[in-house]
């Protein structure tokens, strides 16, 4: 588990009944895969191809100008009142960064012209090299992507952008980072806004951290 507090992991599986759909419709029960088929879960992500026709194009961008490279984590803090933590809460981080809650708004800084509220010192990539998937050390403090490749292990910057797809990618504005893994995005920002908001989903603590990025 990659969880820093030991919780119960177990998958859940649901059958679905849609709307307008016979009533004498035999169920099928599918035999799904084992809960650690990791291998399985990653092939069929990976098969998932957008329509790229040209009613809708994939619009990849093929010239990158500007590369970030962030490392999404969990961490623990001391949470005296968390019971079910043993004292002990989980927060997410980006670039060992966590979130703070300014006390003024980006867009109150703006309109009443403050200054010293916004700043570009946001690490593009990890102030200090380590095994990004390993298991992260305990002491480190919406726009729409496309998805170009997802992989395990540490991400190789010479080797795997030979595989990224550029042809027919899908486009999302939510993406799974495999655990132990990494995940490849290409987005063009053409619509800028104030913030740049993430959440950081543990499947094995089944708990959202969010975090916040001003771009």
């Amino acid at each position: 588990m990659d969880a820093p507090i030991a919780v119960d992991n177990m998958t859940a599986t649901a059958t679905l009944h849609y709307s307008g759909a016979l009533a004498n419709s035999p169920t099928t029960l599918a035999i799904p895969p084992p809960k650690n088929a990791t291998a399985v879960a990653n092939q069929f992500t990976n098969s998932l191809r957008s329509l790229n026709s040209k009613k809708f194009p994939a619009k990849v961008p093929l010239t990158v100008d500007h590369n970030l490279f962030f490392t999404v984590g969990l961490g623990i803090n001391p949470c005296p009142s968390c019971k079910a933590g043993n004292g002990s809460r989980v927060v997410a981080s980006i670039n060992n960064v966590t979130f703070v809650m300014p006390t003024t708004a980006l867009l109150q800084a703006h309109f009443f012209n403050i200054s010293g509220v916004f700043t570009t010192d946001f690490p593009a990539k990890p102030p200090h090299v380590f095994n990004y998937t390993g298991t992260p050390p305990t002491n480190l403090q919406t726009i729409r992507g496309t998805k170009v490749y997802r992989g395990v292990g540490n991400y190789n910057p010479k080797t795997d952008p030979k595989k990224f797809n550029l042809v027919d990618p899908v486009e999302r504005n939510t993406i799974g980072v495999p655990s132990g893994g990494w995940v490849a995005i290409r987005f063009r920002a053409d619509n800028p806004a104030s913030s740049f908001h993430v959440e950081v989903c543990s499947d094995e603590s089944h708990a959202v951290a969010r975090i916040e990025l001003i771009s």
